[in-house]
């Protein structure tokens, strides 16, 4: 079970009142939390040089105390140190550019949480459906959650972990010992993986560019689903085949037969549902709705 979170700033510098914010909650809630050196720190765009971010992240991950690894924010800056990184063998918490330690656990199959960071822990509200969610998650108990009907799903069933997260950093992972072929390597590769993707601020064409290259890659033949997040500050171009990214993604996986579910409420928004990583879990898409189910890999 999770007792003492370490909270880390692996990626972009942080306002440090969230940092506050989300230590007063979490220490609420009965976890014990303490902070690397440099989770506070700034150097540019970065919390720190990229020496100090991977050590603050290798000590949180070498001590054995610490039972869970919070990331402050995203943004970017793990692809600077992600090779560098020991291997992961707890919880890391995060989403967006944490993307990248999502992927590294993933290749021995360790279970982490894709989830809101500091900031909403610190600003949303304690009672609402996420960090309700989130709590729950910390302390062991199953996710489930249950979606009305979206015009574009494909209906069926999964039992599968979950992998993924920010499909931008998944595309530059891509070729490289981090890249989605490589995900959960050591799990039963009978057992096809339920892909997650969201992202912000990208243009039409490039999220085509982007689903393409998982095509062409052959990733989205070795999959046994799709969750489509939020795609968050992404507008719809009507000069591309039609005429929205939703479409364009439907388009990507149409040769496939797996379950598709649109509009997950998880990505770069208020309303960012935790969900387990690389440990079994069950989608099931219907033409009434849709039903995700984690198990929680925590003893």
């Amino acid at each position: 079970m999770i007792s003492h979170i370490r909270i880390v700033s692996p990626s972009g510098a942080i306002d440090p009142s969230y940092i506050d914010g989300a230590v007063a909650l979490l220490r609420r809630w009965g976890f014990r939390v303490t902070e690397g050196p440099h989770a506070r720190g700034e150097y540019g765009r970065f919390a720190g040089t990229d020496e100090e971010r991977l050590a603050d992240l290798s000590e949180a991950l070498d001590d054995p105390t610490v039972d869970a690894v919070l990331c402050a924010r995203g943004g970017y800056g793990l692809q600077r140190i992600i090779d560098r990184v020991p291997p992961i063998r707890k919880p890391i918490l995060g989403f967006s550019d944490i993307t990248a330690l999502h992927q590294a656990a993933g290749r021995a199959g360790q279970p982490t949480l894709h989830s809101v960071m500091c900031k909403h822990i610190a600003t949303l509200p304690e009672d609402g459906e996420v960090l309700c969610a989130l709590r729950a998650a910390l302390r062991g108990e199953a996710l489930c959650y249950d979606l009305p009907a979206h015009p574009l799903n494909r209906t069926g069933e999964i039992h599968a972990p979950i992998v993924g997260g920010n499909l931008s950093v998944l595309y530059g992972l891509q070729a490289t010992a981090f890249g989605l072929q490589d995900t959960d390597r050591c799990a039963d590769r009978a057992q096809k993986p339920i892909l997650l993707i969201e992202d912000i601020g990208e243009r039409h064409y490039h999220i085509d560019r982007m689903m393409r290259n998982l095509r062409l890659s052959g990733v989205l033949g070795e999959i046994g689903g799709l969750i489509v997040g939020q795609f968050s500050d992404c507008d719809d171009d009507p000069s591309m085949p039609g005429g929205s990214i939703e479409q364009t993604i439907r388009e990507a996986v149409a040769d496939y037969d797996y379950p598709v579910v649109f509009d997950f409420p998880c990505g770069h928004v208020a309303h960012n549902l935790p969900l387990w990583l690389h440990t079994p879990a069950t989608l099931s898409v219907c033409a009434t709705g849709t039903r995700l189910a984690i198990s929680s890999p925590l003893r």
